[in-house]
């Protein structure tokens, strides 16, 4: 049996939750603060737990994050500790130094892995393997309906539909996942992918005709040029977030359970 622990039981948790539950050889957790609301949505065949002595018991073999970068740092290194790999769907939350550092060290510490999915984005395995090369040289623009950027417009003082597109950031991959935590994670997985956060250039657009949650990356270098844009489905029940993430997350579980893994 493949025991899974899933940390939050929002839109990304409650869909990968359910995912797992339609397959066979699994046994699953969800980790929820003790009287959340979330439990109650919770399937009776999976475990509550609310505190680490409760995850150690369930003794989990893969714990997969899914409830924001307050997560990250709350649960990260206790599940380091326990020996046991963490799949992060926070990314962004690595832009932290201190908090990546952190983490790296329980990990090592403990013989176990960070697991850092690909999430909303497509062609990491390109970024990844163009890491280091002469002349590297890595952009990316998201584009999302004003509704993932409703909070945002109003800060601004913009109309919550805007008619036309509207750019909210430009600068570079840190600045971009620390101010934008919850819509940014793609950002900070790129940057971790590639050139660093520093050197990869973000541009951020609230657009009324973006055809989804649409994630444009160009990377140049001495090896060649890749040009690639995924124009994803926004989750039905959080337009933050793209409904692909679950997926990409149920892929990373069944890769670490994988006789055969693709790199």
């Amino acid at each position: 049996m493949r025991r899974v622990a899933i940390i939050g039981h929002g839109a990304i948790g409650r869909d990968l939750a359910g995912a797992l539950a339609a397959r066979d050889g699994y046994a699953l957790a969800i980790v929820l603060r003790p009287g959340s609301a979330s439990a109650a949505a919770v399937d009776p065949a999976c475990a509550v737990l609310h505190d680490e002595a409760a995850l150690a018991r369930f003794a989990p073999a893969l714990v997969v994050e899914a409830a924001g970068a307050g997560a990250v740092r709350d649960w990260g290194p206790a599940v380091l500790g326990l020996g046991v790999p963490l799949l992060l769907s926070s990314v962004g939350a690595l832009h932290d130094d201190a908090l990546h550092q952190h983490l790296v060290a329980a990990a090592q510490a403990a013989g176990t892995r960070l697991y850092l999915p690909s999430g909303a984005l497509a062609g990491l395995d390109y970024v990844r393997a163009a890491r280091g090369a002469p002349n590297l040289r890595v952009r990316y623009e998201s584009r999302k309906p004003p509704a993932a950027w409703a909070d945002e417009l109003a800060r601004l003082g913009r109309a919550a539909a805007p008619d036309s597109a509207v750019t909210l950031f430009e600068g570079h991959a840190r600045d971009a996942a620390a101010r934008y935590p919850a819509n940014l994670n793609v950002a900070a997985t790129l940057a971790l992918a590639g050139a660093g956060f520093e050197e990869t250039g973000v541009r951020v657009v609230a657009d009324p005709a973006a055809p989804g949650n649409t994630h444009t990356i160009r990377v140049t270098s001495d090896l060649g040029d890749l040009a690639l844009t995924v124009a994803n489905r926004p989750s039905p029940d959080n337009p933050k977030t793209s409904w692909i993430v679950s997926r990409a997350l149920l892929a990373a579980v069944e890769q670490h359970f994988s006789t055969v893994v693709m790199l």
